[in-house]
């Protein structure tokens, strides 16, 4: 690491501050705290001068704001700062006409000893708001108390097993829904509960089907929906990123090929695996949206639209929640495309 980039903190200072997560600081408030580069743009000046934007961020604050080409920092910035790459930095939080900046007097990157002051990789991510243990030991309990099958209960609870850390950590996707430390384990949650409660409730609307609806393969099914993105995503400092696998291949056929690689050599019913094998590669159930079959099973259809629900109305919720201002409506810059109905303007102006 360049020894410039290190003096900047290690130079003598006038006493120490605190540390301050970068979401929590006010306008002109100094303080030292860890951020995560996200991004950095050569652009230009309208006299063609070139010079750096910026932005830091943490879990739950992004700082954008230029780095001049004459400023002390731009020899700094130009050579040695990669987005990636976490920092700890003593700024000033200004408000400007263009948005909250950081005036900084100190920054380095991080080091093994900045972790006794709470500096965790994760820590500049947005995640869950639940916790990833507790969720986990969810699916697994919920795998065991409902997959009858004791093959079929072994293999899905292998598999969680098996990718117990990746999973406790894992986003549901790289943009759009759940795109966060946890999303998966949030979703798949979301989805297999959901699946439970309409899969029982149809066996019982529908008692006369032959052969009954599968509560524990449709479970089964939902558990297993999107675990393909364990090959299709890969977690950075930044955020979720696609494999080349995920971006050729992408999770619905590696799905599918995980659980079959389970399921080799068990005493699993081939009938059994054919269902849940079909519910893995219909969940998504176009082929614009890398489906090679839409659902055929009862099973399926009910895993799909618990999947599509949860999907969309994460997106939905993030509309209404991230979104600053007033009116009824929300701008249509979301995933759904579409503004979201907050309420009327007599009851937001009671609020």
């Amino acid at each position: 690491m360049p020894s410039k980039i290190k003096d900047l903190f290690d130079d003598p200072a006038p006493a120490k501050v605190e540390i301050i997560p970068l979401h929590e600081l006010a306008e002109g408030q100094e303080a030292d705290f860890f951020a995560l580069l996200a991004e950095k743009q050569i652009l230009t000046t309208r006299d063609k001068k070139p010079y750096f934007r910026v932005t830091f961020r943490d879990a739950k604050r992004d700082v954008s704001f230029p780095i001049w080409n004459d400023a002390p920092l731009a020899a700094e910035c130009r050579d040695n700062w990669q987005p990636g790459q976490h920092f700890k930095l003593r700024a000033t939080l200004r408000e400007t006409n263009y948005g909250p900046q950081l005036d900084i007097a100190r920054i380095r990157l991080v080091e093994e000893s900045d972790a006794a002051d709470g500096f965790d990789p994760l820590m500049c991510l947005p995640r869950s708001r639940f916790d990833a243990e507790q969720m986990f030991a969810d699916l697994v309990e919920m795998a065991r108390t409902h997959i009858t099958d004791e093959t079929l209960c072994e293999i899905v609870v292998g598999i969680y097993e098996q990718y117990r850390e990746q999973l406790l950590t894992l986003p549901a996707a790289k943009f759009n829904h759940h795109a966060y430390v946890s999303g998966y384990l949030e979703h798949v949650r979301n989805v297999a509960r959901t699946t439970l409660t309409l899969s029982q409730s149809y066996r019982e609307l529908y008692a006369d089907l032959d052969p009954p609806l599968n509560s524990g393969v449709a479970l089964a099914g939902a558990l297993l929906h999107d675990i393909g993105k364990l090959r299709e995503l890969t977690e950075t400092p930044s955020g979720a990123e696609y494999t080349a696998s995920g971006t050729m291949i992408g999770h619905v056929l590696q799905g599918r090929d995980m659980f079959l690689e389970a399921a080799a050599g068990t005493d699993l019913d081939a009938e059994l695996k054919l269902r849940v094998e079909h519910i893995i590669v219909s969940h998504q159930r176009l082929p614009e949206w890398g489906a090679p079959k839409p659902p055929m099973t009862p099973e399926a259809l009910i895993v799909h639209h618990a999947d599509d629900l949860d999907a969309k109305l994460q997106m939905m919720v993030a509309a209404i929640d991230g979104e600053e201002g007033e009116g009824e409506f929300t701008s249509k810059r979301n995933p759904l495309r579409m503004g979201v109905f907050r309420g009327s303007v007599a009851r937001l102006s009671e609020s």
